[in-house]
């Protein structure tokens, strides 16, 4: 168990308000050099795992699948037990690729600085959302290449953040890939040319379902604080996770936003709230939305999701146009492609997309040429952002409106003890731009 004695903190707050001034001042100049002693694709390439949950740990095991040569040597997460359990795991899933001795094994809020001072050479970034602006920033700084998983912020302040970073790292030759793992699907691939090639022709209209059940939940401990509960239990506080349309949905924006070729929308409405999650153990987050995205060329995005158990289940994603139809994923034996000519269904090969983003981005920086995900990644986060403030707040919000936003969901500072318990937010009450 991770201590619960307060320590002292930098907030996020304050990095984010200082991050650009940094910037101009001189950090590009200054930070660490990424290596380049792994071009010649004979040496071993280190990686070091932040944030040790289920998605962490299977991380590793990907990373671990994407390259003959490349090893696990440093983890760090918030909670010592959580490490110690991770550790166990992975030091029998990954044998000889594991090579995490105790001097490389970091718990507590500053833990990941420790793993950017190591030697890795990559680093996962598999924390809750909340701390990805931060903690990419620093991998940046210090050298690292990253995998990213998504999204990549849950407020405007984190987003701009990242896009800095994002700039930062193709100065300096360093790999960003991200989490968003449709994009690295053969099948997806296959399809997503076709539809850009003209298949079903000019698209009209686009719906994206990502309705589910219920996920994880930890429970509470009498001797938690309020911070560790929360971070325990992390999809339910939209400081922490940026709430389900965010967390999860994204996987179906982002493919919305890769058929408008990565152009944002210009503005959203929807709706939404909590129907069923009604007891204080969820936090504060909604179990259900429904956005409309419209994008400058008139084609609009509707887009559903929902965490209830017991409903009608359907991930996927419905592309019109003028000359056919699509389904992305071709989930319940649709075909991925109708028209006129016929049907098309992907008979191709199915590696797993987990493993594919690894190995091409292990590739990748071996070859020296480095893949740089973070612009769709961060205007997916900035998409889901939008979607969830427009329920939110009941209003339209616009992309620039969104990016521009001063709203900070950061505590004041990151230690444990007490925490505010955020308010339920209420359309027509709850405001776009409202204090922390």
């Amino acid at each position: 168990m991770a201590s619960t004695e307060p320590t002292s903190h930098p907030s996020r707050r304050k990095f984010l308000s200082n991050s650009s001034t940094a910037l101009v001042g001189g950090a590009l100049a200054t930070s660490l050099a990424p290596p380049t002693v792994h071009a010649a694709g004979d040496d071993t390439l280190k990686i070091g795992l932040i944030g040790c949950g289920g998605r962490g740990n299977s991380a590793a095991g990907n990373a671990m699948r994407g390259d003959p040569n490349v090893k696990l040597t440093a983890m760090a997460d918030a909670f010592e037990d959580r490490l110690g359990q991770a550790r166990k795991v992975l030091s029998r899933s990954l044998r000889e690729k594991y090579a995490v001795d105790d001097d490389h094994a970091f718990f507590g809020f500053d833990a990941y600085k420790r793993v950017m001072e190591s030697d890795v050479d990559i680093v996962l970034l598999c924390t809750p959302p909340h701390f990805r602006p931060l903690q990419l920033r620093a991998a940046i700084e210090h050298g690292k290449h990253v995998f990213c998983e998504k999204p990549v912020a849950v407020d405007g302040p984190g987003v701009r953040s990242v896009l800095e970073t994002v700039k930062q790292a193709k100065q300096k030759d360093l790999s960003i890939v991200s989490g968003l793992c449709w994009r690295y699907d053969y099948g997806v691939r296959e399809t997503m040319k076709r539809i850009q090639d003209g298949a079903i022709g000019d698209i009209t209209s686009v719906q994206e379902n990502y309705l589910t059940g219920t996920l994880w939940h930890r429970g509470r401990k009498p001797q938690w604080s309020e911070m560790e509960f929360q971070l325990r239990n992390w999809l339910y506080f939209t400081w922490l996770s940026g709430d389900h349309i965010v967390e999860q949905h994204i996987h179906s924006l982002d493919k919305a936003l890769w058929l408008m070729n990565d152009e944002l929308p210009q503005n959203c409405f929807g709706l939404g709230g909590r129907q069923v999650r009604t007891d204080d153990k969820w936090g504060h987050v909604y179990d259900h939305f429904a956005v409309c995205y419209e994008w400058a060329n008139g084609v609009k995005t509707y887009a559903f999701t929902r965490q209830i158990a017991g409903c009608h289940n359907d991930v996927d994603d419905y592309v019109l146009g003028t000359k056919g139809r699509a389904h992305l994923l071709g989930t319940r034996g649709r075909p991925r492609i109708e028209n006129s000519d016929g049907t098309w269904k992907y008979k191709g090969p199915r590696p797993s997309m987990y493993d594919v983003e690894h190995k091409e981005m292990l590739a990748a920086i071996r070859a020296g040429k480095p893949i740089n995900n973070g612009s769709y990644m961060s205007y997916s986060t900035l998409m889901a952002i939008m979607g969830r403030e427009a329920c939110y707040t009941g209003q339209t919000v616009t992309s620039e409106a969104m990016l521009n936003s001063q709203f900070d969901m950061s505590p004041e500072r990151y230690e444990w003890g007490d925490v505010t318990l955020p308010r339920v937010a209420m359309p027509g009450q709850t405001k776009l731009d409202r204090s922390a």
